[in-house]
């Protein structure tokens, strides 16, 4: 079941349309990410017949761009579920609201701002 209920956060508000938006751009995400994910396994595979310093370094790099995009796909199609669970826009650690702003930069944001300070200051 979608949950289509607005989410207040400091009289900004995150309305039905927005939220259609914002299922639209993860899905544009994840199929960009996916073929990202593609396009990086074809090149490692017709790389690895040429294995000499500079492939090394450009399979490392593609390494390291798979394992990015892998990551954003997974961040992606959780926030999809989270959708599709009634939970989105909800941080996962202070249980409040996520800001609207902060959801049309960062679609897939599971901490709001303040929360995700503090994670990043304890790292």
């Amino acid at each position: 079941m979608v949950n289509h209920q607005i989410i207040d956060d400091r009289n900004t508000t995150l309305s039905i349309e927005d939220f259609a938006a914002l299922r639209e751009n993860l899905h544009e995400q994840r199929l960009f990410r996916q073929e990202q994910l593609e396009q990086l396994s074809a090149a490692a595979t017709r790389a690895g017949a040429f294995l000499d310093r500079q492939a090394a370094s450009q399979i490392e790099v593609r390494v390291k761009l798979a394992a990015s995009a892998r990551m954003v796909l997974t961040d992606v199609e959780a926030a999809l579920a989270r959708m599709d669970q009634g939970s989105y826009g909800t941080c996962h650690l202070c249980r409040r609201p996520i800001a609207r702003a902060r959801l049309m930069i960062v679609p897939q944001a599971r901490y709001c701002t303040r929360c995700q300070h503090v994670r990043e200051a304890g790292r």
